[in-house]
């Protein structure tokens, strides 16, 4: 990829993709000294009485920060964070399209755990949630469980949780279309990363019949010596057939791919899946399993990307997902409303199913309010929810 400032890429984020408007036109002095001084002191006194009317007098309950360090985005890796500023505006601009919430990108200039942890923690009372992006695994985990820690509002790592509400709901319907239930199906996940790992928690979490995930080296398995603590409890907790060996051997006669890395699957490989097999492949931009050839093998395939159908694209969950736990004032947000959230979201095709249509378009209008409301519900049932 090369630069040339006058394409049509370049010239769309020439000045980039965002600008800040206010909502009271400031057009003579009233409306001066209401939005700021003398006024704005009235409103500064009563949340310094009341910091839950902060909820209320500020953007804050509308408000989510966009945090990356930059070390893993998209398929380009540890680009720095000046790089990967381009995608955080963009992932506010979705932020505003399509759940009405605003976002602000706020890049960091560390890789080093603590200090990401403690910058998020410091900025926290300005915004109403935060979505860490593009982390690195695995210091992507420990920074979102110990920021949930201390934290008492949403912390949610999209290319974990947002992938994997995702691909819950398009496999819920893939199975489906196939006569087969989640429970049926025996499922082979290539990545032990950030996105492979939460898929195969939230696969687990709704019943999935089989699951063995396999990283660079191999399958996971209990008596694997080389495992990190995430892998281990992976291993723990998956492979109930006691599979070794490589991801091509785990694949005769599974029923499903999922590939969430940028390993290669060959033909051969993908042949000795089981009939009506499922090929999942979400590697950008060039797919695990050409889509050509998972065609001729698959009764249903999707991938990540806009050009085929079945998009597997996680702008289908993570605005929702917001946007109902700032509608119920939620203070985090649990592992049931990301299965309330994958649930609603396959039930807004549920009744057009079709093996080229097992999840809506990013622009199915139905999708967002559908897993917010679905979202909110369950905040309110877990108990985390402070209300509106």
């Amino acid at each position: 990829m090369g630069f040339d400032p006058d394409s049509a890429v370049f010239r769309v984020h020439e000045g980039g993709k965002l600008s800040l408007s206010s909502t009271l036109p400031l057009t003579d002095r009233e409306s001066l000294s209401l939005a700021y001084t003398p006024g704005v002191a009235e409103v500064c006194s009563a949340i310094a009485t009341d910091e839950t009317l902060a909820r209320t007098y500020t953007w804050r309950s509308r408000l989510v920060a966009v945090v990356s360090d930059g070390t893993a985005v998209l398929g380009l890796g540890n680009i720095g964070p000046a790089a990967a500023l381009p995608v955080m505006e963009g992932k506010a601009a979705l932020f505003r399209e399509f759940a009405g919430l605003n976002a602000i990108p706020i890049v960091l200039d560390t890789t080093d755990t603590d200090a990401i942890i403690d910058t998020v923690e410091r900025i926290a009372p300005s915004f109403g949630g935060i979505n860490l992006e593009d982390i690195s695994a695995p210091r992507c985990f420990e920074v979102e469980e110990r920021l949930r820690e201390r934290l008492s509002i949403p912390v949610f790592h999209d290319d974990q949780h947002g992938t994997a509400i995702v691909v819950l709901a398009a496999l819920r319907n893939a199975a489906a279309i196939t006569g087969r239930s989640l429970g049926d199906l025996r499922v082979v996940v290539s990545g032990a990363g950030a996105a492979g790992v939460a898929c195969t928690k939230i696969l687990l979490a709704a019943g999935i019949g089989d699951i063995a995930v396999a990283d660079s080296k191999g399958v996971l398995h209990a008596d694997r010596p080389d495992l990190t603590s995430i892998k281990a409890e992976i291993a723990a907790t998956t492979n109930t057939l006691g599979l070794t060996g490589s991801l091509v051997s785990a694949l005769d006669g599974a029923d499903v791919f999922l590939g969430l890395s940028a390993g290669r699957v060959d033909e051969d490989a993908v042949r000795k899946m089981a009939s009506n097999a499922i090929i999942f492949a979400l590697a950008n931009p060039n797919p695990e399993v050409d889509p050509e050839v998972a065609h001729r093998h698959a009764a249903i395939v999707a991938t990540g990307r806009s050009d085929y159908p079945n998009q597997i694209n996680n702008v289908l969950a993570f605005p929702g997902v917001f946007k109902g736990a700032f509608d119920a004032g939620a203070r985090a947000i649990t592992e049931s409303m990301k299965l309330a959230a994958a649930t609603a979201l396959s039930e807004v095709v549920a009744g057009a199913l079709a093996p080229d249509y097992i999840v809506p378009t990013p622009f199915d209008a139905r999708v967002a309010p559908a897993v917010a409301t679905a979202v909110a519900r369950q905040a309110v049932a877990d108990g985390v929810a402070d209300g509106p």
